[in-house]
This record gives C-alpha cells, structure tokens and sequence, in this order.
C-alpha cells in the first residue's frame, strides 16, 4: 500500500505539481501534497510492525474513515466508483485485519521493508519524469503568439483574461464566455461581446501541440477519440505555462450536451462535464491568424 503511494505520489508531483520558480516551494509542494499519503502510510506500517494490534486498529479506522470521504464528496455514486476505489478503502482494511491477527517475526526486517521498498520506488518511478522536467523550454514570453504549421494558423492570447496563469477552474460555458468578450488585443474583457476570441477546437489544440520548438504532428481521431503525436508533447512554451498549476485546457469541441473536451499538456484528451472546475484546469483562447 505504501508502494503504491509512493509511486502515485512521485509522478503525480512532476505531472502536475513542480510548477514553482523556487526549488524550495517545489519540495515543500511534493512533501506536503503529494508525497503525505506515502509518509501517512509508511507511519502506519512502522506502528503495526512495533505494535501490530494497535495499528492494525489504525488501519481499520483509516479505511473505514477514507471509505466515508471518498463516497460522500463524490457527486455521482455508482458501483464503477466503489469498485475503484475499494482496492484502496478496502485494502487497509484487509491490512488492519492481517496486522491484528498476524505475529509479527524478525521486527527488524520489517522495518527495512516498509521504509525501504517505497523510497526505492519514488527513486525509479521519479528519475524519468524529473530529467523530463529539468529539460523543458521556456522562453518567457507570455504575450499573444502566433502557431502555425501541421494545418493549422491561430493566434493564441497572452496571459490575462484570456490565458490565466493560475485560475479557479472555469467552467465550460464560463470559459467560452470569457473569450467571446476579450477585446482585440486579448488583455481586457469588453462589456460588449466581440466575437474576436474563442476556444480552439480539440483537432486545433491536437495540431498545436509541440516539444522543444517543434510541432509534435498531432492528429485527432474524432471517430476513436484518440490524439496521436509523432513526437511526445510536453509543459513548454509557446503553448504551456511551466510556472503555472493549470495543466489542462478546455477546448471548444463538445461530446455530447453535457460534456466537452478537454486537453492536457501531454496531449491527451478528456471528456468532462462541462460544469467541471478544478484548480489545474483552464482555457487558452484563440483567433485566426490575419
């Protein structure tokens, strides 16, 4: 269980997280909100080895304690999200009841093991995606910007109203609202709409997607709903903040009446609801090249 955090903590901090100037702040944002369940869980298991009914106890309470979090702050409870969800609520459970009944044997060991194994996954799983983000481009400039190339030619905003730095997580409609009123230069919102700005569409934000100064050659698949790329995209500019936490945009393109699509700086795309808000999620807005 430890390992598991360990491995989802480690790359969900350099895939979304590690977006500071300060190396400090990075490390404080790993420690605290990414890499807390590993330290949590491995706190747990060094309890249970020493005293292994007390925290077997523990780990019954925490299972049976996330089990309540997990299900009441889910707005849409159905048995695929009980069924995901239960290898991790009902894992500790499993544990507090191993821990209870078990005796533990050779203490020492169990130790070396509960520290020893996650700290070795976060060393593996984390080397690939930190050379990753050591080596990405950013130029600096944030003002409007021309892509083009692989079919496409588009404007994209400068940060402001149009491209926010850091945001609340708007929501679709919300988003599209906001680019219908940007004024020209993209950096004030009218009180008029203008219909200059808009959200690209998922094919265009595909097509615009690029790594170290080159377009990735991304192509959308509308019928499979699959993005594919000859060259792996990344959090780099002209497109991507690398000192932003939005890591996903919305796009123009709707699935259906309640959900649209949206597209993360590695290239994939989601469909959400379209009232969706997270603070990593935001908008780019766009218009035609003159």
């Amino acid at each position: 269980m430890t390992c598991l955090w360990a491995f989802w903590g480690i790359v969900e901090n350099f895939h979304e997280g590690w977006h500071y100037g300060s190396l400090a702040k990075n490390l404080g944002l790993m420690v605290i909100q990414y890499m807390s369940p590993m330290l949590i869980s491995m706190g747990l298991a060094l309890i249970a080895i020493r005293w292994s009914r007390i925290g077997g106890g523990l780990y019954v309470l925490l299972g049976l304690l996330f089990s309540v979090f997990i299900f009441r702050t889910r707005s849409n409870l159905t048995l695929g999200v009980v069924m995901s969800w239960l290898p991790v609520t009902g894992g500790l459970v499993l544990i507090g009841a191993l821990f209870w009944l078990g005796r533990r044997k050779r203490r020492q060991l169990g130790y070396a093991v509960a520290v020893g194994l996650p700290l070795l996954v976060v060393l593996i799983a984390g080397i690939g995606p930190a050379i990753q983000v050591a080596g990405r481009v950013d130029d600096g400039d944030r003002e409007a910007r021309l892509i083009e190339g692989n079919g496409v030619r588009l404007i994209w905003a400068p940060a402001g109203p149009g491209w926010e730095r850091s945001t609340r997580g708007p929501t679709w409609e919300q988003a599209r609202r906001r680019c219908l009123y940007l004024t020209e230069d993209g950096k004030s919102v009218a009180e008029e709409p203008q219909g200059i700005w808009r959200l690209p569409t998922v094919d265009e934000a595909v097509r615009c997607m690029s790594r170290h100064g080159r377009n990735c050659g991304g192509v959308w698949n509308a019928e499979k709903e699959h993005a594919a790329y000859d060259l792996p995209p990344d959090k780099e500019s002209p497109l991507w903040d690398t000192t932003s936490p939005v890591i996903y945009w919305w796009t123009d393109s709707e699935k259906d009446d309640g959900r649209a699509y949206r597209i993360v700086y590695d290239g994939g795309v989601w469909s959400s609801p379209k009232t969706l808000r997270m603070g990593s999620l935001g908008f780019r807005a766009v218009k035609p090249a003159p």
